[in-house]
């Protein structure tokens, strides 16, 4: 019987299987490395805002509370954002003619709202409440990192679901007492068993369980 494929045909074949099992896997690691980086994460993204507005100053320097301009964190799933009205309480009698708050101003005589741009944005699949996560002890810290310290406001964790699991499979080192949850940069007491603070403070919210914490339709419904 004649040969069909010369005798060079199969370390040929070899080496074109072996060619396109390194593609793979260099193609996965491409890909894994992808994921991890700020190209998809959008860690470190600082989107340009109508108005420069630094937590730095506002919150590390004058000590604003976050309630005083996120109004609806306490009561409602969004935290809201300022409305021209509460950056006027001050600024009509402070930097009042400061041209970077010329669109505040703008905003306040036309009646037309200032158009923030997230830096925090989860998809529409995901259900999140504020006031379900401060209000039982969750610190705006631990999702928003040290806004105190940030000229421009940067995206400091990536959101993503194993974030939010890494929380809810143990929530009670995370917690706080309520005096402390808007509080930056909060530590216990020297000497506290953070361990057992955190299962006081579970006990107190009444924390459900982590079945039910890590439950698919808590977040996805």
């Amino acid at each position: 019987m004649p040969q069909i494929f010369r005798p060079g045909a199969n370390a040929l074949t070899w080496m074109v299987l072996a060619l396109a099992a390194l593609l793979l896997v260099a193609l996965v690691v491409v890909a894994a490395g992808y994921y991890r980086s700020p190209y998809y994460s959008q860690i470190g993204d600082r989107p340009a805002q109508p108005v420069p507005f630094s937590h730095k100053h506002h919150v590390g320097e004058l000590g604003l509370d976050c309630r005083y301009c996120h109004t609806g964190v306490t009561q409602s799933d969004f935290a809201g954002v300022p409305e021209s009205e509460i950056c006027m309480t001050c600024h009509s009698q402070l930097w009042t003619d400061a041209e970077m708050l010329a669109p505040v101003r703008d905003s306040l005589r036309d009646g037309e709202p200032l158009h923030w741009q997230r830096v925090h944005d989860l998809p529409d699949y995901v259900r999140f409440s504020h006031s379900g996560h401060v209000n039982h002890g969750v610190p705006c810290e631990a999702c928003h990192g040290r806004v105190d310290r940030e000229p421009l406001t940067t995206k400091r964790e990536t959101l993503f679901m194993q974030f939010c699991l890494d929380c809810h499979r143990n929530p009670g080192p995370r917690l706080r007492p309520p005096r402390a949850v808007f509080e930056m940069g909060w530590a216990p007491e020297a000497g506290t068993d953070r361990d057992a603070l955190g299962d006081r403070l579970m006990a107190r919210y009444h924390t459900p369980s982590t079945d039910r914490l890590t439950d698919c339709s808590l977040c996805h419904q």
